[in-house]
């Protein structure tokens, strides 16, 4: 069974960067962009792999895992890597970007040319739940990312990704359940959610989205030896669906800390390994 030790330690600094970055780096600096349905995070790690700096800003220019508003996009991220910068005192360089699993042909390099818009090198671009792993670093499971607009599966053994899946079920059709049944509007709904007292509320309400998500996952499991479950991404934050997934499937579910950011973590992790094993073979 996984150790979330480690990754909650990792989550925890990240969460503390945002506040109070690390600003006296002295080597390579590692960014992670994650364009999200709700927010676009940019992450920052150090060349030991440990977060110095975060930002986010809730953001409505992803639908179902695919960029809808590039222009905005781009202005967000920009912002975000200024922002960012003029803490740290020093240029972003590096930077690596996710998308759904099997969105590469629909995505069209959009989100690396999100990236790349802001003046950053992209050095990698991975799926988001393969991204989530590099913080979680589950050997024998699958890590379940659950999004805004879409649930992105990958499933490990031996510590490598065997199949990676992606549906259309997240947040927003949370949203929407939530607001038809309370009379309010979407933003409404969003806000609502997103407060942890209300979610004791929330669940029974969207416990019908709750089990689509649960038989999104069972599908992807199917005919694969899956002993543990991960979820991350940021409709996890919901207090109890770990309870309600587990209690479909029947297979131990695990939940970090922060679950909305160890995929934008995971992402700026893997800017990092990524250049150190090019490094490594030049």
């Amino acid at each position: 069974m996984i150790d979330s030790t480690q990754a909650n330690t990792l989550l925890d600094a990240l969460i503390t960067a945002v506040d109070a970055p690390k600003t006296n780096n002295t080597g390579e600096l590692y960014c992670g962009l994650d364009l999200g349905t709700a927010f676009i995070v940019l992450t920052v790690v150090n060349d030991k792999g440990e977060p110095v700096a975060c930002a986010y800003q809730f953001a409505n220019v992803v639908r179902d895992g695919l960029v809808v508003d590039y222009v905005g996009a781009c202005d967000i991220a920009a912002s975000l890597k200024k922002q960012v910068e003029k803490i740290l005192g020093t240029e972003l360089i590096h930077c690596a970007v996710a998308i759904p699993p099997k969105t590469e042909q629909l995505d069209g390099g959009a989100v690396k040319n999100v990236a790349e818009s802001t003046g950053m090198n992209v050095v990698a671009v991975f799926d988001e739940p393969t991204a989530a792993n590099l913080v979680m670093n589950t050997q024998e499971g699958a890590v379940v990312d659950i999004g805004g607009g879409t649930t992105g599966i990958s499933i490990f053994e031996h510590g490598k990704v065997v199949t990676c899946e992606d549906e259309s079920t997240g947040g927003t059709h949370f949203s929407l359940v939530l607001a038809g049944a309370k009379g309010m509007s979407f933003n409404e709904a969003e806000l609502y959610k997103r407060d942890a007292a209300h979610h004791e509320e929330i669940v029974p309400i969207v416990a019908p989205t709750i089990d689509k998500v649960s038989s999104i996952i069972r599908s992807a499991c199917r005919n694969r030896h899956v002993p543990e479950i991960i979820l991350v991404g940021g409709t996890s934050e919901l207090s109890g669906i770990e309870d309600r997934i587990e209690k479909a499937l029947n297979i131990p579910v695990y939940k970090p800390n922060h679950p909305m950011f160890v995929t934008p973590l995971g992402i700026a992790l893997g800017c990092r390994l990524h250049m150190l094993q090019e490094a490594h073979h030049a």
